[in-house]
């Protein structure tokens, strides 16, 4: 009997993180979707240029492509952030996942918009590279969005 419930909580666990993962994807790329609107309204340039640039590229599409790769990773991370510690529980709440993911948001904010994306951006020559820390309030607002919008989303996904 033993045995019997071990297999099933081993199982239960696979099929947890499985699912966690895929909700990941897919609420990071819904929620991509909505900052790239956001950022192709208030922010084209960054869009079109500074975002392919990272990869020595350039256009709206490319910025895109981009933008929408790095959702779905920023969503797998955030599916294993909640499911490896101790917020799995609180990430089955919508109210709480969602404000979960404003803290993650903005933690995605400071490292990869405020402190990677400029140092970046100066390694590869960008002309238009921004100084180091990038502090921009509409570029807070689209990766809290982002946030807001991944954990409101992960947890209906997840438990669909």
């Amino acid at each position: 009997m033993a045995t019997e419930t071990t297999t099933e909580s081993v199982t239960d666990v696979s099929n947890y993180r499985e699912n966690a993962w895929q909700s990941g994807v897919l609420s990071g790329l819904i929620a991509g979707a909505v900052m790239g609107v956001m950022l192709t309204m208030q922010m084209r340039p960054v869009i079109e240029h500074a975002i392919p640039a990272l990869w020595g590229l350039d256009g709206g599409a490319a910025g895109w492509t981009i933008h929408m790769i790095n959702s779905a990773i920023f969503g797998v991370l955030f599916a294993a952030m909640v499911s490896l510690t101790g917020l799995r529980s609180s990430a089955d709440s919508v109210g709480k996942s969602a404000a979960i993911g404003l803290g993650y948001g903005v933690l995605v904010w400071v490292v990869a918009a405020v402190i990677v994306m400029p140092i970046w951006l100066q390694a590869v020559g960008f002309p238009m590279a921004p100084s180091l820390p990038n502090i921009s309030v509409q570029s807070l607002l689209g990766h809290a969005v982002f946030g807001v919008v991944l954990g409101a989303l992960y947890p209906v996904i997840r438990n669909r």
